[in-house]
């Protein structure tokens, strides 16, 4: 408990403002969970999403599209509660939008919950599919390939009321036609990979984990990180501060791709309208 309690102060202590953010389509209206309010604060990091969200792509993307400032941060699998929590606070008190790729048979999704659901129903944080339990998919035949992505799937939608997330990320990358098309039939159609990382999928240094980040922190980079490892709560002062010096902001892959749902209403999360 002290542990988590010192990595709660240590994100709590950057100041800011969470963004709030309708996301009708993405979430389940039911039930309701009301997000305690965040007062602004000097040097408050305030992202606010691209505009016109397109149709999500059928096949894999690694970066996202056009020309601009954006980065999509992407952090997945979540075997730490603790670090889990961190990430959890570190959104609410500074408004950096965020995109989960959670394995549900982690606890530290069901244990955040609370605190995780109003940012997702807010839409600073996006969700993808991950799988369950993080296997190679490709060493699986199409049936257990199909019960982990659907569990998954499953999971996102009881725990954080997401009901259509098109984002699909493969367990170490490893994926092939076969894996691409069971997941678009799980209702993922896209596959999401990377142009960037923190290079935590092992314990680093906090010197080592930023030197990754200023090798990959650049405009319209999908980059990966993990909710696995503590090291990442102890530099978040310094990603921000290297996003602003940058000049870059931080968005979701939802910002980018409108969900089918949020097309169908003919609205963008933020309530304006969607053009093809």
């Amino acid at each position: 408990m002290e542990r988590r309690r010192f990595l709660l102060a240590l994100a709590a202590g950057l100041a800011g403002a969470a963004v709030g953010r309708g996301t009708a389509g993405l979430v389940d209206p039911d039930p309701p969970v009301e997000a305690a309010p965040v007062p602004a604060a000097s040097g408050s990091v305030v992202e606010t999403p691209a505009p016109g969200p397109a149709a999500p792509p059928t096949g894999v993307v690694q970066g996202l599209p056009g020309e601009g400032t954006s980065l999509a941060l992407t952090i997945d699998d979540g075997t730490n509660t603790e670090v889990v929590a961190a990430f959890a606070a570190f959104a609410a008190q500074t408004g950096i939008r965020l995109t989960f790729f959670p394995n549900g048979c982690y606890r530290s999704w069901q244990d955040n919950a609370t605190v995780l659901r109003p940012l997702v129903e807010s839409g600073q944080v996006a969700l993808g599919n991950h799988t369950w339990s993080h296997p190679d998919l490709t060493t699986l035949g199409d049936r257990e390939v199909a019960k982990e992505i659907g569990r998954n799937r499953d999971f996102l939608r009881s725990v954080f009321g997401v009901r259509d997330s098109p984002f699909f990320r493969p367990p170490f990358g490893s994926r092939n036609e076969r894996i691409d098309r069971i997941a678009a039939d799980q209702g993922h159609p896209t596959v999401v990979l990377w142009h960037g990382t923190f290079d935590d999928f092992r314990v680093l240094t906090a010197a080592e984990l930023m030197a990754a980040a200023r090798q990959w922190f650049a405009a319209q980079r999908i980059v990966v990180g993990h909710a696995n490892h503590p090291t990442v709560t102890t530099v978040y002062g310094e990603l921000l501060a290297l996003i602003a010096e940058r000049g870059l902001r931080t968005v979701t892959l939802a910002d980018v791709w409108a969900t089918p749902a949020q097309r169908l209403r003919g609205v963008t999360a933020s309530g304006r309208a969607v053009t093809a």
